[in-house]
């Protein structure tokens, strides 16, 4: 049984990953609208693993015998100056992620909630790669600014990012 402190987190938490799926749905839009189809498909897999994230804490709340009460999502940005910059905004909300992520294992372990410290730790390792993600991104965007057509090649490699759900999860 979750405590109701661990059960309002966790569906803080299911809140919290549906807007990421909202938000790089939003910025897939900005890229759509630039013609840059391959940076809108890196942002639609990132969807799918929000999503997939949002399932999960979902189901953990629902296993562990608490209810899942969904909130209201707020509308996300929808203009950026630049890809960099929707990157460096993404990087920025997976580490505030990153963050909320720790807090609730704070809370589990305040709590002596061994179950609920077991079942983050897959989160707290899925951040590291959800951070060098898009930092690997934003290093490439940077390496190619001052090279014509290169912002075109890394839209190429983009498009070929698919989503597959951990098969470990």
């Amino acid at each position: 049984m979750l405590s109701p402190t661990m059960e309002k987190a966790l569906n803080d938490q299911v809140h919290w990953e549906l807007y990421s799926a909202y938000l790089y749905v939003s910025m897939a839009t900005y890229f759509e609208d630039k013609g840059l189809m391959g940076f809108a498909n890196w942002m639609h897999v990132q969807d799918q693993e929000e999503k997939f994230h949002a399932q999960k804490f979902y189901n953990y709340i629902v296993e562990r015998g608490g209810r899942v009460i969904l909130q209201a999502i707020e509308a996300p940005p929808h203009d950026w100056a630049s890809p960099l910059a929707v990157f460096e905004d993404a990087l920025g909300h997976e580490e505030g992620v990153t963050a909320r992520i720790y807090r609730l294992m704070d809370l589990a372990l305040e709590e002596r909630d061994h179950g609920t410290a077991s079942f983050l730790k897959w989160f707290i390792d899925e951040q590291v790669e959800e951070e060098a993600s898009v930092a690997d991104v934003i290093a490439k965007l940077k390496l190619v600014d001052q090279t014509p057509g290169g912002a075109f090649m890394l839209d190429k490699d983009l498009a070929t990012r698919v989503f597959t759900p951990p098969t470990n999860a």
